[in-house]
């Protein structure tokens, strides 16, 4: 299988994981129990050849998870034009330190992980600040983020569970198509 393949399959298994951890998780009352950080990161790591397609991919799971939720779901997919725009920012932001992971190494990983997901959650939450809910106070800024701290636990969790379990899952399947590749040409 060409290389193009291979990333295109995962582009789309990739796509179809971030909608539908969004979808499941909510219908199960996991609010926010999403890794979309951790698979922004993966995205951009394992897509790099390809860097359009490694940061649009985190962005098409969650459009298409957006576009369930207004049209399927009581739960608005679609909200406030900047919280949406700065949510989006923060999963390409997250893709985009992806692309500078090079190596796969467990503390790359979990100190990427952590990175991206920290980043993810003040990002997001700038978004929501700028929209003045909480007033455009220094007050209403701290507001804003410890009010987001019980939604950033389950997002934080999620990717620090998911980024791993991604990776691994990578190595033993790029380890399991170098052996098959090789046993093929013997």
């Amino acid at each position: 299988m060409k290389r193009q393949h291979i990333q295109l399959l995962f582009a789309t298994v990739l796509v179809a994981l971030a909608a539908g951890s969004r979808i499941f998780n909510a219908s199960m009352g996991l609010h926010n129990f999403v890794p979309i950080a951790a698979i922004g990161l993966f995205s951009g790591s394992v897509l790099r050849q390809n860097r359009p397609l490694a940061i649009l991919v985190p962005l098409l799971g969650q459009f298409l998870a957006d576009v369930y939720f207004q049209l399927f779901t009581s739960t608005p997919g679609f909200y406030s034009v900047i919280s949406q725009l700065f949510n989006y920012a923060a999963i390409g932001g997250a893709a985009g330190l992806g692309l500078m992971l090079k190596e796969h190494k467990p503390l790359s990983v979990m100190g990427f992980t952590l990175g991206a997901s920290f980043s993810f959650f003040l990002v997001s939450n700038m978004g929501y600040f700028l929209q003045g809910y909480n007033g455009f106070s220094f007050g209403g800024f701290i507001k804003t983020y410890v009010d987001a701290i019980p939604f950033y636990e389950n997002s934080f969790i999620a990717d620090v569970v998911a980024a791993p379990v991604l990776f691994v899952i990578y190595a033993v399947a790029r380890k399991q198509a170098s052996v098959q590749l090789r046993n093929a040409t013997v």
